[in-house]
């Protein structure tokens, strides 16, 4: 299964994911169908599935259009979400699996975000070979999605779920957001200097107008506040012993960022 990155909108990132021996194609969270759509013509594939995470318009924007060139694609989402998936027809809980490319991927319910976000993870072929994990807005390089729909308790929850899984995953959130995430992550917890390290590695990357999706969930789990509301440093910076306020109240920071 090749993985392509497709930008769109302003910083948002499609995934198309290709399977050159059937030659056939799924796109994650398509926020407009143009960017799949050119890619799909360079390919020559035929879209044959559309993952959605979250029924937000950057992540479904374009449903419709992707339906109208292809009849026949199958549209997934929580279960949670429907009426608010345009063109959804699979709805899917927490330890359903769907199949692409001959790969299994396990869905995750992870609320937080909003109230029925989901997310795919495809395990890797191999010891010595990543998974690849497609989050949406629940975990981002550096940071998570803001709190519309959820509460810190669920949002822990949901990246708990993540956060076990193995270090060497591909992260593929769905926004370049990791600039300015790693820019708060310095004020909770500047003393990390995998933190400072990673900070001085996306400068340089952003200078140079490179993506910095996907990243490695083990340097997310060194290095993303989110994941490291158990930390003595990021309690102190909470001023709280409890993960969850913690968590919360570093959330409720970089809201205010």
């Amino acid at each position: 299964m090749q993985v392509y990155r497709l930008q769109a909108l302003w910083d948002n990132y499609v995934f198309l994911l290709h399977d050159p021996e059937q030659n056939i194609a799924a796109a994650v969270d398509p926020a407009e169908a143009e960017p799949v759509l050119r890619q799909l013509q360079a390919l020559k594939a035929e879209l044959v599935a559309i993952f959605n995470t979250h029924h937000h318009g950057d992540h479904v924007g374009g449903n419709q259009q992707l339906m109208q060139h292809f009849p026949q694609v199958r549209v997934y989402g929580g279960a949670e979400d429907a009426g608010r998936i345009p063109g959804q027809q699979v709805f899917l809980t927490e330890g359903s699996q769907v199949e692409f490319a001959g790969k299994v991927a396990l869905v995750f319910f992870v609320p937080g975000h909003t109230r029925a976000h989901i997310a795919y993870y495809f395990p890797p072929d191999a010891p010595d070979q990543p998974g690849d994990l497609f989050c949406g807005d629940t975990l981002f390089a550096g940071g998570c999605g803001r709190l519309f729909e959820g509460t810190p308790a669920q949002m822990v929850a949901s990246l708990t779920k993540l956060r076990a899984l193995p270090d060497n995953t591909r992260v593929w959130c769905a926004h370049e957001y990791t600039m300015k995430n790693l820019e708060f992550a310095l004020t909770v917890d500047g003393a990390n200097p995998d933190l400072q390290k990673r900070y001085a590695e996306v400068k340089q990357a952003r200078s140079r107008l490179e993506a910095t999706v996907p990243s490695m969930l083990g340097v997310e789990k060194r290095t993303n506040p989110f994941l490291r509301w158990d930390v003595p440093e990021l309690q102190a910076a909470a001023k709280s012993s409890d993960p969850v306020q913690t968590f919360g109240r570093i959330r409720g920071m970089k809201d205010q960022f």
